[in-house]
Protein backbone atom coordinates (compact mmCIF):
# COMPACT_ATOMS: atom_id res chain seq x y z
CA UNK A 1 0.00 0.00 0.00
CA UNK A 2 1.11 3.59 -0.69
CA UNK A 3 2.45 5.48 2.28
CA UNK A 4 0.09 8.23 3.43
CA UNK A 5 1.83 11.61 3.76
CA UNK A 6 0.06 14.59 5.33
CA UNK A 7 0.91 17.83 3.52
CA UNK A 8 -0.34 20.89 5.34
CA UNK A 9 0.15 24.56 4.35
CA UNK A 10 -0.49 27.55 6.60
CA UNK A 11 -3.61 29.51 5.68
CA UNK A 12 -1.91 32.91 5.27
CA UNK A 13 -2.99 34.18 1.88
CA UNK A 14 -2.88 31.55 -0.87
CA UNK A 15 0.87 31.30 -1.44
CA UNK A 16 1.60 28.53 1.04
CA UNK A 17 -1.17 26.41 -0.48
CA UNK A 18 -0.25 27.00 -4.13
CA UNK A 19 3.42 26.17 -3.65
CA UNK A 20 2.37 22.85 -2.13
CA UNK A 21 0.67 21.89 -5.41
CA UNK A 22 3.90 20.73 -7.13
CA UNK A 23 4.86 18.82 -3.95
CA UNK A 24 1.47 17.05 -3.93
CA UNK A 25 1.83 16.16 -7.61
CA UNK A 26 5.33 14.77 -7.03
CA UNK A 27 4.12 12.71 -4.06
CA UNK A 28 1.52 11.15 -6.35
CA UNK A 29 4.13 10.59 -9.09
CA UNK A 30 6.36 8.81 -6.55
CA UNK A 31 3.57 6.47 -5.39
CA UNK A 32 2.71 8.18 -2.13
CA UNK A 33 -0.85 9.00 -1.05
CA UNK A 34 -1.05 12.69 -0.08
CA UNK A 35 -3.53 13.73 2.59
CA UNK A 36 -4.25 17.47 2.60
CA UNK A 37 -4.54 19.44 5.82
CA UNK A 38 -5.24 23.17 6.25
CA UNK A 39 -8.10 25.58 6.91
CA UNK A 40 -9.95 28.48 5.33
CA UNK A 41 -9.14 29.59 1.78
CA UNK A 42 -5.98 27.47 1.59
CA UNK A 43 -7.99 24.31 2.24
CA UNK A 44 -10.72 25.38 -0.20
CA UNK A 45 -8.18 25.97 -2.95
CA UNK A 46 -6.48 22.59 -2.51
CA UNK A 47 -9.82 20.80 -2.38
CA UNK A 48 -10.67 22.35 -5.75
CA UNK A 49 -7.28 21.34 -7.18
CA UNK A 50 -7.33 17.80 -5.78
CA UNK A 51 -10.95 16.73 -5.29
CA UNK A 52 -9.92 13.05 -5.32
CA UNK A 53 -7.66 13.39 -2.24
CA UNK A 54 -8.64 13.14 1.42
CA UNK A 55 -8.60 16.56 3.08
CA UNK A 56 -8.89 17.48 6.75
CA UNK A 57 -9.52 20.82 8.44
CA UNK A 58 -6.79 21.80 10.91
CA UNK A 59 -7.04 24.31 13.78
CA UNK A 60 -7.02 27.86 12.42
CA UNK A 61 -4.31 30.37 13.34
CA UNK A 62 -6.88 33.14 12.71
CA UNK A 63 -4.30 35.40 11.10
CA UNK A 64 -5.37 38.78 9.77
CA UNK A 65 -3.83 42.19 9.25
CA UNK A 66 -4.68 45.58 10.63
CA UNK A 67 -6.10 48.21 8.29
CA UNK A 68 -3.04 50.38 8.98
CA UNK A 69 0.34 48.88 8.14
CA UNK A 70 1.97 50.71 11.04
CA UNK A 71 -0.13 48.59 13.42
CA UNK A 72 0.81 45.29 11.75
CA UNK A 73 3.44 44.22 14.27
CA UNK A 74 1.37 45.42 17.23
CA UNK A 75 -1.62 43.37 16.07
CA UNK A 76 0.56 40.28 15.60
CA UNK A 77 1.86 40.71 19.14
CA UNK A 78 -1.70 40.84 20.44
CA UNK A 79 -2.45 37.70 18.39
CA UNK A 80 0.47 35.71 19.89
CA UNK A 81 -1.65 34.05 22.63
CA UNK A 82 -4.28 32.84 20.14
CA UNK A 83 -1.58 31.68 17.69
CA UNK A 84 0.22 29.84 20.49
CA UNK A 85 -3.05 28.18 21.43
CA UNK A 86 -3.63 27.16 17.79
CA UNK A 87 -0.12 25.69 17.54
CA UNK A 88 -0.71 23.70 20.75
CA UNK A 89 -4.11 22.48 19.50
CA UNK A 90 -2.49 21.57 16.19
CA UNK A 91 0.20 19.52 17.95
CA UNK A 92 -2.38 17.70 20.08
CA UNK A 93 -4.46 17.06 16.96
CA UNK A 94 -1.59 15.62 14.92
CA UNK A 95 -0.56 13.14 17.61
CA UNK A 96 -4.00 11.56 17.41
CA UNK A 97 -4.46 11.99 13.67
CA UNK A 98 -1.23 10.11 12.87
CA UNK A 99 -2.53 7.11 14.82
CA UNK A 100 -6.12 7.11 13.59
CA UNK A 101 -5.40 7.84 9.90
CA UNK A 102 -2.26 5.77 9.33
CA UNK A 103 -0.08 8.80 8.51
CA UNK A 104 3.55 7.81 7.83
CA UNK A 105 5.08 11.23 7.22
CA UNK A 106 4.32 14.96 7.53
CA UNK A 107 5.21 17.91 5.30
CA UNK A 108 4.26 21.16 7.02
CA UNK A 109 4.45 24.44 5.16
CA UNK A 110 4.95 26.88 8.04
CA UNK A 111 2.43 25.17 10.36
CA UNK A 112 4.58 25.15 13.48
CA UNK A 113 2.67 22.54 15.51
CA UNK A 114 2.72 19.70 12.98
CA UNK A 115 5.58 17.69 14.42
CA UNK A 116 5.25 14.21 15.89
CA UNK A 117 7.93 11.81 17.17
CA UNK A 118 6.15 8.79 15.69
CA UNK A 119 6.78 9.72 12.02
CA UNK A 120 9.34 11.71 9.96
CA UNK A 121 8.35 15.40 9.95
CA UNK A 122 9.45 18.11 7.52
CA UNK A 123 8.86 21.83 7.77
CA UNK A 124 9.01 23.77 4.51
CA UNK A 125 9.77 27.47 4.83
CA UNK A 126 11.69 30.25 3.11
CA UNK A 127 11.91 32.15 6.40
CA UNK A 128 14.85 30.93 8.44
CA UNK A 129 15.15 34.56 9.50
CA UNK A 130 11.86 36.30 10.34
CA UNK A 131 12.10 40.04 9.80
CA UNK A 132 10.19 42.21 12.27
CA UNK A 133 12.14 45.45 12.51
CA UNK A 134 13.95 45.96 15.79
CA UNK A 135 12.58 42.64 17.10
CA UNK A 136 13.98 40.54 14.24
CA UNK A 137 16.37 38.77 16.62
CA UNK A 138 13.45 37.66 18.80
CA UNK A 139 11.04 36.62 16.02
CA UNK A 140 13.86 34.70 14.34
CA UNK A 141 14.87 32.95 17.55
CA UNK A 142 11.29 31.90 18.33
CA UNK A 143 10.69 30.67 14.79
CA UNK A 144 13.92 28.67 14.71
CA UNK A 145 13.01 27.01 18.02
CA UNK A 146 9.93 25.57 16.29
CA UNK A 147 11.85 24.66 13.12
CA UNK A 148 14.33 22.66 15.19
CA UNK A 149 11.51 20.41 16.46
CA UNK A 150 11.17 18.87 12.99
CA UNK A 151 13.42 16.25 11.39
CA UNK A 152 14.24 18.28 8.27
CA UNK A 153 13.76 21.78 6.93
CA UNK A 154 13.16 22.23 3.19
CA UNK A 155 13.90 25.70 1.77
CA UNK A 156 12.30 26.43 -1.63
CA UNK A 157 15.22 28.41 -3.02
CA UNK A 158 18.76 28.10 -4.34
CA UNK A 159 21.55 27.61 -1.82
CA UNK A 160 24.13 29.93 -3.41
CA UNK A 161 24.45 33.70 -3.71
CA UNK A 162 22.14 33.86 -6.73
CA UNK A 163 18.82 33.26 -4.98
CA UNK A 164 15.32 34.68 -4.56
CA UNK A 165 14.86 34.87 -0.79
CA UNK A 166 18.09 36.62 0.26
CA UNK A 167 18.70 36.77 3.99
CA UNK A 168 15.24 35.30 4.69
CA UNK A 169 16.14 31.83 3.50
CA UNK A 170 19.80 31.63 4.43
CA UNK A 171 20.97 31.10 8.00
CA UNK A 172 23.67 29.16 9.84
CA UNK A 173 21.69 28.81 13.06
CA UNK A 174 19.46 25.84 12.19
CA UNK A 175 20.46 22.69 14.05
CA UNK A 176 18.40 20.20 12.01
CA UNK A 177 19.14 19.02 8.47
CA UNK A 178 18.36 21.71 5.87
CA UNK A 179 17.83 21.06 2.17
CA UNK A 180 17.59 23.72 -0.54
CA UNK A 181 15.08 22.20 -2.94
CA UNK A 182 14.97 25.01 -5.51
CA UNK A 183 12.10 27.45 -6.14
CA UNK A 184 8.66 25.81 -6.35
CA UNK A 185 5.99 26.72 -8.87
CA UNK A 186 2.87 24.97 -10.12
CA UNK A 187 3.29 26.71 -13.50
CA UNK A 188 5.17 26.13 -16.75
CA UNK A 189 6.36 28.74 -19.22
CA UNK A 190 4.34 28.51 -22.44
CA UNK A 191 5.03 30.45 -25.63
CA UNK A 192 1.90 32.61 -25.91
CA UNK A 193 0.56 35.62 -27.76
CA UNK A 194 0.09 38.59 -25.44
CA UNK A 195 -3.62 39.00 -24.70
CA UNK A 196 -3.39 41.34 -21.72
CA UNK A 197 -1.27 44.45 -21.18
CA UNK A 198 -1.63 44.09 -17.42
CA UNK A 199 -2.57 41.36 -14.98
CA UNK A 200 -3.51 42.26 -11.41
CA UNK A 201 -2.90 39.26 -9.18
CA UNK A 202 -4.11 39.64 -5.59
CA UNK A 203 -3.76 37.43 -2.54
CA UNK A 204 -3.07 37.71 1.17
CA UNK A 205 -5.08 37.96 4.38
CA UNK A 206 -7.83 40.48 4.95
CA UNK A 207 -8.42 43.35 5.24
CA UNK A 208 -5.37 44.35 3.20
CA UNK A 209 -6.37 42.24 0.19
CA UNK A 210 -9.72 44.04 -0.09
CA UNK A 211 -8.16 47.46 0.53
CA UNK A 212 -5.77 47.00 -2.40
CA UNK A 213 -8.52 45.53 -4.58
CA UNK A 214 -10.72 48.59 -4.08
CA UNK A 215 -7.83 51.01 -4.68
CA UNK A 216 -6.71 49.32 -7.90
CA UNK A 217 -10.21 48.96 -9.35
CA UNK A 218 -10.52 52.74 -8.99
CA UNK A 219 -7.02 53.58 -10.21
CA UNK A 220 -7.27 51.33 -13.28
CA UNK A 221 -10.13 53.38 -14.72
CA UNK A 222 -7.44 55.63 -16.20
CA UNK A 223 -5.31 52.77 -17.56
CA UNK A 224 -5.07 52.53 -21.35
CA UNK A 225 -4.76 48.82 -22.02
CA UNK A 226 -6.37 45.43 -21.61
CA UNK A 227 -6.50 44.23 -17.99
CA UNK A 228 -7.22 40.88 -16.38
CA UNK A 229 -7.90 41.30 -12.66
CA UNK A 230 -7.72 38.26 -10.33
CA UNK A 231 -9.12 39.06 -6.88
CA UNK A 232 -7.75 35.94 -5.19
CA UNK A 233 -11.04 35.18 -3.43
CA UNK A 234 -11.71 31.43 -3.25
CA UNK A 235 -15.48 31.05 -3.42
CA UNK A 236 -17.85 28.20 -4.26
CA UNK A 237 -18.32 29.37 -7.86
CA UNK A 238 -16.14 31.27 -10.28
CA UNK A 239 -17.50 34.76 -11.02
CA UNK A 240 -16.49 36.75 -14.10
CA UNK A 241 -17.28 40.40 -14.81
CA UNK A 242 -16.35 42.02 -18.14
CA UNK A 243 -16.29 45.49 -19.59
CA UNK A 244 -14.51 46.99 -22.60
CA UNK A 245 -10.99 47.03 -21.13
CA UNK A 246 -11.10 44.78 -18.07
CA UNK A 247 -12.14 41.27 -17.15
CA UNK A 248 -12.40 40.52 -13.41
CA UNK A 249 -12.30 37.05 -11.84
CA UNK A 250 -12.85 36.21 -8.19
CA UNK A 251 -10.38 33.33 -8.68
CA UNK A 252 -8.84 31.12 -11.36
CA UNK A 253 -7.86 27.47 -11.29
CA UNK A 254 -4.16 26.67 -11.69
CA UNK A 255 -4.46 25.88 -15.41
CA UNK A 256 -6.44 29.07 -16.09
CA UNK A 257 -4.00 31.18 -14.13
CA UNK A 258 -0.97 29.63 -15.82
CA UNK A 259 -2.44 30.49 -19.23
CA UNK A 260 -3.41 34.03 -18.23
CA UNK A 261 -0.01 34.89 -16.71
CA UNK A 262 1.76 33.59 -19.81
CA UNK A 263 -0.53 35.81 -21.92
CA UNK A 264 0.16 38.96 -19.84
CA UNK A 265 2.92 41.49 -20.55
CA UNK A 266 3.12 42.84 -16.99
CA UNK A 267 2.08 41.50 -13.58
CA UNK A 268 1.02 43.82 -10.75
CA UNK A 269 0.94 41.99 -7.41
CA UNK A 270 2.05 41.72 -3.81
CA UNK A 271 5.69 40.79 -3.30
CA UNK A 272 4.83 37.49 -1.63
CA UNK A 273 7.50 34.84 -1.98
CA UNK A 274 5.33 32.28 -3.78
CA UNK A 275 4.29 34.88 -6.35
CA UNK A 276 7.96 35.73 -6.86
CA UNK A 277 8.79 32.05 -7.46
CA UNK A 278 5.93 31.79 -10.00
CA UNK A 279 6.98 34.90 -11.90
CA UNK A 280 10.60 33.76 -11.95
CA UNK A 281 9.53 30.43 -13.46
CA UNK A 282 7.49 32.22 -16.14
CA UNK A 283 10.17 34.89 -16.75
CA UNK A 284 7.74 37.81 -16.41
CA UNK A 285 8.07 41.52 -15.88
CA UNK A 286 6.42 42.73 -12.68
CA UNK A 287 5.59 45.65 -10.43
CA UNK A 288 5.16 44.97 -6.72
CA UNK A 289 3.09 46.55 -3.94
CA UNK A 290 4.22 44.96 -0.65
CA UNK A 291 1.59 44.42 2.02
CA UNK A 292 1.72 47.40 4.41
CA UNK A 293 3.68 46.60 7.56
CA UNK A 294 4.84 43.16 6.41
CA UNK A 295 8.62 43.34 6.72
CA UNK A 296 9.20 40.21 4.63
CA UNK A 297 7.39 41.54 1.56
CA UNK A 298 9.01 44.97 1.90
CA UNK A 299 12.44 43.34 2.11
CA UNK A 300 11.78 41.16 -0.96
CA UNK A 301 10.48 44.14 -2.97
CA UNK A 302 13.60 46.16 -2.10
CA UNK A 303 15.87 43.20 -2.95
CA UNK A 304 14.27 42.77 -6.37
CA UNK A 305 14.63 46.47 -7.09
CA UNK A 306 18.30 46.42 -6.07
CA UNK A 307 18.80 43.40 -8.35
CA UNK A 308 17.24 45.40 -11.25
CA UNK A 309 14.48 42.80 -11.61
CA UNK A 310 11.34 44.79 -10.75
CA UNK A 311 10.27 48.14 -9.23
CA UNK A 312 7.88 48.56 -6.34
CA UNK A 313 5.76 51.13 -4.56
CA UNK A 314 4.21 51.35 -1.13
CA UNK A 315 0.44 51.01 -1.27
CA UNK A 316 -0.44 54.56 -0.24
CA UNK A 317 1.98 56.03 -2.80
CA UNK A 318 1.01 53.86 -5.76
CA UNK A 319 -0.39 55.38 -8.94
CA UNK A 320 -0.89 53.85 -12.38
CA UNK A 321 1.81 56.14 -13.81
CA UNK A 322 4.42 54.31 -11.71
CA UNK A 323 4.00 51.24 -13.94
CA UNK A 324 6.13 53.08 -16.52
CA UNK A 325 9.16 52.40 -14.30
CA UNK A 326 9.09 48.75 -15.37
CA UNK A 327 10.83 49.59 -18.66
CA UNK A 328 14.04 50.32 -16.72
CA UNK A 329 14.17 46.84 -15.17
CA UNK A 330 15.19 43.46 -16.58
CA UNK A 331 12.32 41.35 -15.32
CA UNK A 332 12.73 37.80 -14.08
CA UNK A 333 15.06 35.37 -15.79
CA UNK A 334 14.40 31.74 -14.98
CA UNK A 335 17.29 29.97 -13.29
CA UNK A 336 16.59 26.32 -13.98
CA UNK A 337 16.45 24.13 -10.91
CA UNK A 338 16.08 20.38 -10.73
CA UNK A 339 14.81 18.79 -7.57
CA UNK A 340 15.38 15.07 -7.11
CA UNK A 341 12.05 14.36 -5.43
CA UNK A 342 12.74 10.65 -5.22
CA UNK A 343 15.78 11.42 -3.10
CA UNK A 344 13.92 14.11 -1.15
CA UNK A 345 11.06 11.75 -0.27
CA UNK A 346 13.46 9.01 0.85
CA UNK A 347 13.02 10.43 4.36
CA UNK A 348 9.62 8.72 4.42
Amino acid sequence: MSKRILIAPLNWGLGHATRCIPIINELINNNFEPVIGSDGSALSLLRKEFPMLEAVELPSYNINYSKKGSYFKLKLIFNIPSMASAIKNENNFIKQFVKTHNIEGIISDNRLGLYCKQVPCVIMTHQLNVLSGNTTWLSTKLHQQFINRFDECWIPDFKGDKNLSGTLGHSKNISISTKYIGPLSRFKKIASEMKYDLMVLLSGPEPQRSLLENKLLTDLKSYHGNVVFIKGKIESEQKIKKDEKMIVYNYMTSSELEKAINESRLILSRSGYTTIMDLAKLEKKAFFIPTPGQYEQIYLAKKLKEDFIAPYSFQDNFSIEKLDEVKDFNGFENSTSYTNFQNLFSLF
